[in-house]
């Protein structure tokens, strides 16, 4: 029987790496990240595993919805199988139920209400036991990344540590940072917001530190910074990324020493502030391309969460779809089941906020407002041919996919009168990656 290990949930030492047969076997614990052994985990040598609720399993749960022998593991030196021993209520890997199937390192497994996760015993990835709940301020999801999102943010919420919020456009970062204010001791105080990507260059110095009387033209009065208007909340820097090289280490310093001096000024003030700070850019790139500084970057990442793409969690569309419904005052029916079909396989690169526009203009314009699909990839009902059907499944989802991107971004387009920025700003989507879409689909000359 491999040794049982008492850990407390994401905390996973690492340990070096077992030579087999003159190659490097990556050494495998199963960790149990939910169900009432969360924090549990176990090193998984090469030989067979029963897990179940008897004692003489070998891998024993004490959760009373799993049977007494519910799952075999099979750890060879090449990958690990797992065979349902046929259970009560089912094997399920990733929410999909099996009777047997190789397990990916990283993969979930699930059996009654516990869930385990195949990691790298030697890894320093913090496995992160799901909270419960379907939301995080105005954050929604129910899928696992949203959840193990909310645990971190949790945790991240109750203390008074700056955090560096990182995602794509449209995934929710400003709502991030706001959970995270007002779920934290300062949430009394206020919540000052500053979009770096939206502020004119030289401002930037005036707007979060603000500025003396006399400082420059047209500063006719004293002004107050974010960092001091903030005082006793929270400090928003959104697209931190986008802050010039020259006034980095003036963040630096209030980032290390609370301390702001006023354009035009000759002293410092202290303030008191959290900073949470997020980006889309990869800061790591910019600081090999010489535009961050590197000591910004360190100082800013110590703690770090990522939001993940709508396309990685595509189980969260059908509650995200009603969270909008309902925050219109709508209810569910507003929408027919073929344009929910429709919507929940978009692969959305405007993420939440896309998703957010295309439901709004839907309910408010009428199902005809969503852009035209062509007959063959509307799905059955809506007259698919034959032979679309026949199709293998990647390539009918592709030709549904690329139909409505196209149709899409031609609606958007001729409402927008092919204004790129307006355009972008109207579908949440970053102004780089719609031109790509646009010259994909050959509207790049709309």
């Amino acid at each position: 029987m491999p040794p049982e290990e008492d850990e407390q949930p994401g905390d996973f030492e690492t340990t070096p790496l077992e030579k087999v047969r003159g190659s490097a076997r990556i050494r495998l614990k199963l960790v149990v990240i939910s169900g009432p052994d969360v924090g549990r985990s176990v090193s998984l040598e090469v030989g067979e595993y029963r897990i179940g609720s008897a004692a003489s399993c070998e891998i024993a749960l004490s959760d009373k919805t799993v049977s007494r022998q519910h799952l075999r593991l099979e750890v060879r030196e090449d990958g690990v199988r797992a065979v349902d021993a046929g259970s009560r209520n089912g094997s399920y890997c990733e929410q999909m139920r099996f009777s047997e199937l190789e397990v990916r390192v990283g993969a979930v497994l699930q059996v009654g209400t516990t869930e385990f996760k195949l990691v790298p015993e030697d890894s320093r990835e913090r496995v992160v036991p799901p909270s419960t709940r379907e939301s995080f301020g105005a954050l929604v999801g129910d899928s696992r990344p949203m959840r193990e999102l909310f645990t971190l943010l949790e945790r991240l919420a109750a203390g008074d540590a700056d955090v560096l919020v990182q995602g794509e456009t449209g995934t929710g970062k400003e709502l991030c940072a706001e959970a995270i204010h007002q779920q934290s001791p300062r949430r009394q105080g206020p919540f000052v917001i500053v979009d770096l990507a939206g502020v004119a260059p030289s401002l930037i110095e005036s707007e979060l530190f603000g500025h003396v009387k006399g400082a420059f033209t047209g500063a006719q009065a004293d002004r107050a910074g974010a960092f001091e208007r903030a005082t006793g909340g929270t400090v928003f820097l959104d697209e931190v990324g986008e802050l010039p090289l020259e006034i980095q280490p003036r963040l630096l310093r209030v980032l290390e020493r609370r301390q702001v001096k006023r354009v035009g000024a000759n002293e410092y003030r202290t303030v008191d502030v959290r900073i949470v700070a997020a980006t889309h850019v990869d800061l790591e790139g910019a600081v090999k391309a010489g535009k961050f500084r590197r000591d910004l970057f360190h100082r800013l990442a110590v703690l770090r969460v990522t939001l993940p793409s709508l396309r990685e969690r595509p189980d969260d569309i059908p509650l995200l779809v009603d969270t909008v419904l309902r925050r219109m005052k709508k209810q569910p029916g507003a929408l027919s089941d073929q344009t929910r079909a429709l919507l929940a396989q978009y692969p959305w690169p405007g993420n939440v906020r896309e998703l957010r526009n295309v439901v709004e203009q839907v309910v408010n314009l009428g199902e005809e407002a969503l852009p035209e699909m062509p007959a063959d990839s509307q799905g059955p009902s809506a007259g698919t041919g034959a032979a679309e059907l026949e199709l293998p499944f990647k390539e009918a989802k592709e030709r549904l996919v690329e139909g409505f991107e196209r149709d899409y971004l031609r609606s958007l387009m001729e409402r927008c009168e092919s204004n790129v920025s307006r355009a972008s700003r109207e579908a949440g989507i970053d102004r780089f990656y719609l031109r790509k879409l646009l010259k994909k689909h050959g509207l790049d000359g709309h």
